[in-house]
């Protein structure tokens, strides 16, 4: 599997030292997994973060402080909807689902309760990260397009099959990408088979095509009000 696109070093550093927020971490997760020269790149960065902290004097923590951490510890980070607890207990994932998403498909992504969004395109929601991000699959069928639109927030995409291309270029099974306010795209399937991506949005997106910015009111329901 050749891959072009990747997290970029700061993304990746955040990932290693457990910064990122859960819904990040996860479509990183994906992408590390079938990225090999990221796998190595992890590797390196959190033997020497392990390195510094072996090395760093600790500092004092009082105590209110840390009741609150240990109070905080077995608090659930995902909301998961009863679908997704029946997916979690069905068994486990095939091959082609990284081992991150098993947990929420069981056995392979027909099984999700996708639904239409499009004439081409599928949506499966998976949970909402505790910053408020939706966490969802998207299915484009061979050849398909979404409308063109911008982001509100950041858009994090991991490709888990197929491929597509956009203003930007083509992002294949394994590609890592990140969409801000700054990008305008159209994302297409290409024509040989369907695209499947694992998509985190801290924020709706935003059409800006004639016929389709009427969505847009729908497309803000599910995210906190700003």
């Amino acid at each position: 599997m050749l891959i072009h696109h990747h997290p970029t070093d700061e993304l990746l550093s955040a990932y290693c030292a457990g910064s990122l927020p859960l819904s990040q971490a996860l479509c990183l997760s994906a992408h590390i997994e079938m990225c090999k020269t990221c796998q190595t790149n992890s590797q390196r960065l959190s033997q020497l973060g392990a390195y510094i902290f072996n090395h760093t004097k600790p500092a004092t923590v009082n105590n209110d402080l840390k009741e609150k951490i240990f109070s905080q510890l077995d608090q659930r980070p995902y909301h998961l909807k009863t679908t997704e607890r029946k997916s979690m207990a069905a068994g486990h994932a095939s091959a082609e689902v990284p081992k991150c998403l098993k947990q929420f498909v069981a056995s392979n992504y027909d099984e999700l309760n996708w639904h239409r969004v499009s004439f081409a395109i599928r949506q499966a929601n998976i949970c909402t990260g505790g910053n408020g991000a939706q966490v969802s699959l998207m299915r484009i069928k061979a050849g398909g397009k979404a409308g063109l639109h911008t982001h509100m927030g950041n858009e994090f995409t991991t490709v888990l099959k197929g491929a597509f291309s956009d203003e930007s270029g083509l992002f294949q099974q394994g590609d890592f990408v990140v969409r801000d306010s700054q990008h305008k795209h159209r994302p297409a399937a290409t024509k040989d088979s369907e695209c499947i991506c694992l998509t985190v949005l801290e924020a709706p997106i935003q059409f800006t095509g004639y016929f389709t910015r009427w969505l847009n009111p729908l497309l803000r329901r599910g995210y906190p009000s700003a």
